[in-house]
């Protein structure tokens, strides 16, 4: 499999270098040069497949053979050691709950995945990997947390000052070793600008090797799509066919993932996204106008992104052409008030606890289904990271997991900076 820029469709590089790479040169996000198709055996007898079974055979066309099959299968193996189970709220809607992984959110998956990947890269090789990474609140724990200790990888997280949860924060700013915090006095759209600046500065690319963990970088997208895979599993396996998929959306490499693995056959009915106030892609839906725009804080924080990055992916799977888009794609948005009201409605009504995000992406499936349809939401973390604004809301404490306390006990350790590109070359340089 060869991999191509959005921003030069006609010139590929293999996996190790868009993995490496994460950015293309002409600072275009990297594709695979098709889309496989999986064949009607698979989805017939996914339903008798463990998760990692559906990870090998659908992720295997885009990383092997630059990744050995055996290799590879221990690998997935690795990855993809805890559950994600599909669990019943409703007749009609039913959560994919992905946080039973190490850091309690679903981007453990691509984050474990994309470690192990460039862990198999990175033998051999003379320099060290600086890893790159924005975070609104989950990515940055999640990717610290895979490449905790790793050797040869140095990761950087930036982070936007005060806009993420305590939890949140302390899952990176307490490990150390390889692992630095940068506390950033701006937005995570500001954090954001500041990686793909840092990728294109020339000084700095002379002296390090740069790349991404962002779900810009393939590595940590492609393998997001597994979870579609197995969610759809297990609802054929309670009889259930036809499915609607929500995913709340932030920098939309969730939902792209997703879409991708439509593209590949997934039988699923159609896709939903949710977000918070930062609803530049409904409004886009609605009025055929992509306008970003500066985001604006939410309790949905990690959703907080008022340019989403990968939304130039799905216009690229759909050759920018909007009235596809719009048929592929429905979106949701919610305010700080809706997100409460459905945390509690669903809580007192089901007895089962909402973070923020998946509390949209149930919104949005009881705004949207019809009688007799099912759906199916992302539920992308676990409550007890938002404590602060889930506990008010059921009136009680949330039982915090044990993997999730391990963090309280640690000191935090960060960087402070300005929104600037000199000071984060003077942190990465070591000036």
């Amino acid at each position: 499999m060869q991999f191509y820029s959005i921003n030069s469709p006609n010139k590929f590089v293999g996996l190790k270098e868009a993995v490496l790479r994460g950015l293309a040169e002409d600072k275009g996000l990297y594709m695979p040069e098709y889309i496989p198709l999986l064949p009607a055996s698979f989805y017939e007898r996914i339903d008798k497949m463990t998760l990692q079974e559906i990870g090998f055979e659908v992720l295997k066309p885009f990383f092997c053979p630059d990744i050995s099959e055996n290799q590879f299968a221990d690998l997935v193996t690795d990855a993809l050691n805890f559950e994600i189970p599909a669990v019943k709220i409703t007749d009609q809607i039913h959560s994919l709950e992905l946080f039973h992984g190490p850091t309690c959110a679903f981007k453990d998956v691509g984050g474990r995945f994309m470690a192990r990947v460039l862990g198999q890269f990175v033998k051999g090789m003379d320099k060290e990997i600086n890893i790159l990474v924005a975070t609104s609140g989950d990515t940055g724990s999640a990717v610290a947390n895979g490449f905790y200790k790793v050797p040869g990888i140095n990761v950087f997280v930036l982070y936007p000052k005060g806009l993420v949860s305590d939890v949140q924060e302390k899952q990176f700013t307490t490990l150390g070793n390889n692992i630095t915090a940068i506390e950033v006095e701006g937005t995570f759209d500001d954090c954001q600008k500041l990686v793909k600046e840092a990728f294109m500065d020339k000084e700095l690319n002379n002296h390090l090797t740069l790349t991404s963990a962002n779900s810009i970088n393939l590595a940590r997208l492609l393998p997001q799509s597994v979870y579609y895979y197995y969610g759809y599993a297990q609802m054929k396996a309670l009889g259930i066919s036809d499915v609607t998929i929500c995913v709340p959306s932030g920098n939309f490499g969730n939902i792209t993932a997703g879409l991708i693995a439509a593209r590949m056959g997934l039988p699923v009915k159609e896709f939903v996204a949710a977000t918070n106030l930062n609803d530049i892609v409904p409004k886009y839906l609605e009025t055929g106008n992509y306008e970003p725009r500066k985001s604006v804080a939410t309790i949905a924080n990690a959703m907080d992104v008022g340019d989403p990055s990968n939304f130039v992916r799905i216009e690229n799977l759909y050759n920018h052409e909007y009235q596809i888009v719009k048929n592929k794609l429905t979106a949701y948005s919610f305010s700080d008030q809706e997100i409460r009201e459905i945390i509690k409605e669903v809580y007192s009504k089901y007895n089962y606890i909402l973070d923020p995000h998946g509390a949209t992406g149930y919104g949005a499936l009881k705004r949207h289904l019809k009688d007799g349809e099912t759906g199916l939401f992302i539920e992308t973390a676990h409550p007890a990271k938002f404590p602060e604004v889930v506990e008010p809301v059921i009136g009680k404490s949330v039982e915090i997991p044990d993997r999730l306390a391990a963090f309280f006990t640690g000191e935090k350790c960060s960087v402070e900076m300005n929104v600037s590109l000199e000071s984060l070359k003077n942190i990465l340089l070591g000036k």
